[in-house]
């Protein structure tokens, strides 16, 4: 039986959708094996960009512990503290998004030295957080704040007092109330001349050295006051008193800035932010900028 033309075309019709259809569905698991053009720009687009975060956040991560160490204010480090564990955080989020973009997009390379990045950066992220925990307890700032304040008061109530109480000593001992007294202020400000160099020393052995001098500098203090307590007539008895309980004062803001001194919090946050601090944030920036490289290299046609 001889089939109409009609019938012939239908079926030709048929063939050529079939195929195409067919063609479709190669196309399909294609593109689903190399990803989608426009998706993969797209991807490469979102990595480029995490990169430059990933860069700007941990500069802020880096400069905030920084002002940390460097600020002369418990607000000003607390703030600085803060702002650098929210850089952190920005950090650890955007690496683990530019990881999921890699691993999507099968850039091998890339993704190896993100890895490294990230490895880096946990030496780095535990290092600074002992940088900006000893920066926010400011032992020596609070020393050195106590030093030019309540020590000094201290020692300017003593002056006063001393100068009172020579009222009260008999003319004919004036001289030697005069070397009592001046042997007394001497003592104590030896000991003020030490709280800077104990406030900025590391080694132990030096300053238990210091401290050994202002023991025995509070001890020549309180043998001169009790010398001129000899001396004195009943009259000076209130101001040699007076005396007493600033030289007291004095040495309990002493012993306060010599524990504060001793926890070294300040120097050694310092220490570890210009000598240890600068060969982990190199170790960091190189894998990042060979990343951001590595990316800018890549382009529409990149399938892998």
């Amino acid at each position: 039986m001889v089939r109409s033309a009609p019938y012939f075309k239908l079926s030709e019709r048929l063939r050529m959708l079939l195929f195409a259809m067919a063609l479709l569905g190669l196309a399909a698991v294609a593109l689903s094996c190399r990803g989608n053009p426009t998706t993969v720009m797209t991807r490469l687009d979102e990595s480029r960009a995490l990169v430059t975060s990933l860069r700007l956040d941990f500069r802020h991560v880096a400069d905030a512990s920084n002002r940390a160490v460097m600020a002369d204010r418990d607000q000003t480090s607390l703030a600085a503290a803060d702002e650098s564990e929210a850089a952190t955080s920005a950090v650890e989020k955007h690496a683990a998004e530019l990881a999921q973009l890699l691993a999507g997009l099968s850039y091998t390379k890339e993704a190896a030295l993100l890895a490294e990045f990230r490895s880096r950066f946990a030496e780095y992220r535990e290092l600074d957080g002992r940088i900006v925990m000893l920066a926010v307890k400011n032992t020596n700032l609070k020393a050195q704040w106590l030093s030019f304040g309540a020590a000094n008061e201290a020692v300017t109530a003593l002056a006063s007092s001393l100068v009172a109480a020579r009222s009260g000593v008999p003319s004919n001992e004036l001289a030697r109330a005069d070397l009592f007294a001046t042997q007394a202020m001497l003592a104590v400000r030896e000991t003020q001349v030490l709280f800077a160099p104990h406030i900025a020393e590391r080694d132990e052995g030096r300053m238990a050295r210091m401290e050994k001098q202002m023991a025995e500098s509070n001890a020549k203090a309180r043998a001169a006051l009790k010398s001129l307590e000899e001396l004195a007539r009943g009259e000076a008895k209130p101001s040699l008193v007076e005396a007493l309980a600033s030289l007291d004062r004095f040495q309990t803001v002493s012993d306060e800035i010599v524990a504060l001194s001793r926890r070294n919090t300040n120097v050694l946050s310092l220490d570890l932010a210009l000598r240890d601090k600068p060969p982990l944030v190199a170790a960091c920036t190189t894998p990042l900028e060979a990343l951001q490289a590595a990316l800018a290299k890549e382009g529409p046609k990149s399938t892998r």
